[in-house]
């Protein structure tokens, strides 16, 4: 049975939301390798996405719209970075069957 009224650095917690927020990852896995509900997960983004723009982000001169864009940019990015080192193994793969 899980501890109840843990108490999390606002690190982690922190660290948490920004997998869902910036990774895009869903929040059952986000919770489950953190060990904590998912409930608190969501909460926690929640409180992440209601925080002033100018405070501790990445790029806070960024209006909604072009971090919206600038997520989708390096979702894509991580999209192509995959899919060129699954290339990478396959043409290795073949290139050793042909010896």
């Amino acid at each position: 049975m899980a501890q109840r009224n843990r108490r999390f650095s606002p690190e982690f917690r922190e660290a948490a939301a920004g997998e869902v927020v910036d990774r895009s990852r869903p929040v059952g896995d986000v919770a489950r390798d953190c060990g904590v509900t998912g409930q608190s997960i969501r909460n926690r983004v929640r409180e992440f996405r209601a925080e002033p723009v100018g405070s501790a982000g990445p790029d806070p001169g960024l209006g909604v719209d072009e971090r919206a864009r600038l997520k989708e940019l390096e979702r894509r990015v991580r999209e192509l970075e995959e899919e060129n080192r699954f290339l990478g193994k396959s043409v290795a793969f073949f290139a050793r069957r042909h010896r």
